[in-house]
């Protein structure tokens, strides 16, 4: 990266002159506006994985993981806002500010956080297949694989024309009027206020719980979004900024709550068939319809959005155009993964848990990069930077990714060695 590309395109003086978001006043319609705008985030994270991992969790363990969904979902806030605040501070996305703050090392930290990125965005991508064929087929009884390839070709189209945005917004819609579903059922779930309410601030570690303690993480706080909100916040203030996220997110994390909750009243085992006749049964058939083309929904929408985010992720910290083949290549190998594991005969429930998992893995990677970018004194002027509590936030979130998913794989590793 060039020096004069360095001064034209980064450090262009209005990046730094007083500006709107500083003296703007947050009215009622634009913080309204902030909320809804900042809701892609939260119906970004509530999908197959979600849905799975939280009412596995649920069905298994009752209650007592519910302090893993309140560390997460403040854990989104705390890294979507410093992200976000970043774009807000300097005209840059997150890619763009790590690649610039490692310029002097070439394209090797880039290189390796990209890889980072895209391996979660597959990972990723075959949970959303699996949950997306899951859904279609208990609303249609077809074949599995017939499914599979279908919903291939079609994410295949839509994604080389481009045409993907207002279906994912109008998917997104029905995966919350499935979570609104789900408050209803969780009403009915056999706990106590007093016991919901302890098991959310109470850590507790049920044995063989670790890995959907790590699913339940990395399904909630998505590495590819904090690229992903970075990139569409230009044009907020900061005060727009903290309100959309804040709200939106929780009320994210209030669905998975409630899935979670709803996992209760799962008896047999967890199935997606078990989960769907706890709907049926609890509001009637139109209830485990609603399970089924929810589900459908979350894995078809995320299905276009992931592939999608790796490309931007490629695109923002390599400066692959989206014109190019390589930024083509990104999201075409994503979408093939997820269609060979939707073709394999592995259990989808136990790949949606694993694939969860494995983000909450990688996550450290990228925290540890946005750590040290938004606390950079000669990228991002001082009072866009962390303070003194936002920093021991982000330290926490890594520190605790860092210890379930170091476990995860230290577990891993004396299974193979048995």
């Amino acid at each position: 990266m060039s020096e004069e590309f360095t001064k034209s395109r980064y450090f262009n003086s209005s990046f730094f002159t007083p500006n709107s978001s500083r003296i703007k006043t947050l009215s009622f319609r634009s913080g309204l506006g902030s909320i809804l705008f900042w809701s892609v985030i939260s119906a970004a994270f509530i999908g197959p994985g979600s849905v799975t991992a939280c009412t596995m969790a649920g069905a298994q363990y009752g209650v007592s993981l519910l302090w893993v969904l309140t560390f997460a979902t403040l854990g989104t806030v705390w890294l979507q806002e410093a992200a976000s605040r970043i774009t807000i501070a300097t005209g840059r996305d997150l890619g763009q500010t790590i690649a610039l703050a490692n310029q002097q090392r070439g394209k090797t930290i880039p290189l390796l956080l990209f890889f980072a990125v895209w391996l979660g965005c597959a990972a990723y991508q075959a949970g959303n297949i699996l949950g997306a064929v899951s859904g279609l087929a208990l609303l249609t009884g077809w074949p599995i694989k017939g499914l599979t390839v279908c919903i291939g070709l079609v994410c295949l189209v839509l994604l080389a024309i481009g045409s993907t945005q207002w279906i994912a917004n109008f998917l997104g819609i029905v995966v919350f009027a499935m979570g609104g579903a789900f408050v209803y059922v969780a009403f009915g779930a056999p706990v106590s206020a007093v016991e919901v309410t302890r098991a959310l601030v109470i850590p507790s570690f049920p044995a063989g719980s670790l890995l959907l303690i790590n699913s339940l993480i990395g399904t909630t706080i998505v590495p590819y979004n904090l690229f992903f909100g970075s990139g569409i916040t230009s044009g907020q203030t900061l005060s727009e900024m903290r309100l959309g996220i804040w709200i939106a997110v929780l009320l994210g994390g209030l669905i998975s709550v409630v899935l979670l909750l709803a996992g209760l009243l799962v008896t047999g085992g967890f199935s997606f068939t078990n989960m769907a006749d706890v709907l049926s049964n609890r509001v009637g058939n139109w209830g485990g319809l609603l399970f089924a083309f929810g589900l459908f929904a979350a894995g078809f929408a995320s299905s276009l959005t992931a592939p999608l985010a790796a490309a931007v992720t490629a695109r923002s910290l390599l400066g692959w155009p989206a014109t190019s083949w390589k930024y083509r290549l990104v999201w075409l190998l994503v979408l093939g993964i997820g269609l060979a594991f939707g073709l394999s005969d592995y259990n989808p429930v136990t790949i949606i848990v694993v694939v969860q998992a494995i983000n909450g893995i990688l996550l450290p990677v990228v925290t540890v990069f946005l750590f040290l970018a938004v606390n950079d004194r000669k990228l991002i002027p001082e009072e866009y930077r962390n303070s003194l509590w936002q920093n021991a936030a982000m330290l926490l979130v890594v520190a605790v990714s860092l210890l379930f998913g170091g476990w995860n794989v230290w577990l891993a590793v004396q299974n193979l060695l048995r």
